[in-house]
């Protein structure tokens, strides 16, 4: 009898600490599973930071990339127009093909809104058409490599300039009573290339050499060292835009021209902003200061 007494107060014994040893496990379970969560919660997180870092640099990768290509190709002349705006690009375009209904009184009204967006979108560009100033001037590096009196006027010299094109330029230079030709022979010079051809004394000039001109002297402008045939002449705050030729009537030189300045430094400028080669250094004269360029 007492065997049995014994025999069932240790099964109620180990029965009540079966409850507990499981009851202790199921919350164990439960502080795992949120620890677990809160776990996969922060690597979430980290994951989010992490993408968001290289998101960032990637960014910043595109958008180097693109100023680097419009620097580019505006240092090749190419013109770079704006993009039209967000308000005009979000107009919604009905199509030939939907019809809709709508009284008489108030269809010619509708067809005036509907032209409006496609005058929007033009704007940009005939801003940019109407520019006048430096970038429009394609400036370049050239080397004289041949010279020679005119053979039909005394104050002229008839030049073949190196560009870094296929071949020389023919150009006509007023020079002879200011700088002695041994000074011009194989001289590297600036030249404006866009001019328009133009006949002197049957000789047809193709550009001009660009010179620091005073009532009283006239000095060819010196190029930095290492300026090669071909460089480009850029002028900070004025990415190039060069026409291809300058039309006469446009005066787009002419509008130009009382701005192109020497300064205190004897550095070549428009509106005070150096004439450089990029990477080289800027344009100046030998001794003339605050006088024009042309």
């Amino acid at each position: 009898m007492l065997t049995r007494v014994i025999a069932r107060s240790l099964s109620t014994s180990m029965t009540t600490k079966l409850y507990q040893n499981a009851e202790i496990a199921e919350k164990r379970v439960v502080e795992l599973r949120h620890k677990l969560e809160e776990i996969k919660k922060v690597k979430i997180e980290e994951k989010i930071r992490e993408l968001t870092n290289e998101n960032k640099i990637l960014l910043a990768k595109v958008e180097k990339a693109k100023a680097d290509l419009i620097k580019q190709e505006v240092l090749n002349g190419k013109k770079q127009y704006p993009l039209p705006s967000k308000s005009s690009s979000n107009v919604p375009i009905q199509t030939t093909n939907t019809p809709i209904e709508v009284p008489t009184e108030q269809a010619p009204k509708k067809a005036k809104k509907e032209k409006e967006p496609a005058k929007k979108n033009k704007e940009p560009a005939a801003a940019v058409d109407s520019v006048v100033d430096v970038r429009k001037l394609d400036l370049r590096i050239g080397k004289i490599i041949e010279i020679n009196k005119h053979p039909d006027a005394d104050s002229l010299y008839v030049e073949k300039i190196d560009c870094g094109e296929e071949n020389p330029r023919t150009v006509v230079s007023g020079l002879v009573n200011h700088v002695p030709i041994d000074e011009m022979r194989d001289r590297i010079v600036m030249v404006l290339c866009n001019l328009k051809p133009v006949k002197m004394r049957g000789v047809t000039s193709e550009a001009m050499v660009m010179c620091a001109s005073s009532p009283e002297k006239v000095e060819v402008l010196i190029p930095p060292q290492g300026a090669a045939p071909g460089d480009l002449v850029s002028c900070e705050g004025y990415p190039r835009e060069p026409e291809p030729q300058l039309n006469p009537k446009k005066k787009i030189f002419e509008t130009c021209a009382p701005d192109l300045k020497t300064n205190d430094d004897r550095v070549a400028c428009y509106k005070d902003s150096p004439l450089v080669v990029l990477g080289k250094g800027p344009i100046i004269a030998p001794t003339l200061k605050c006088v024009h360029v042309k």
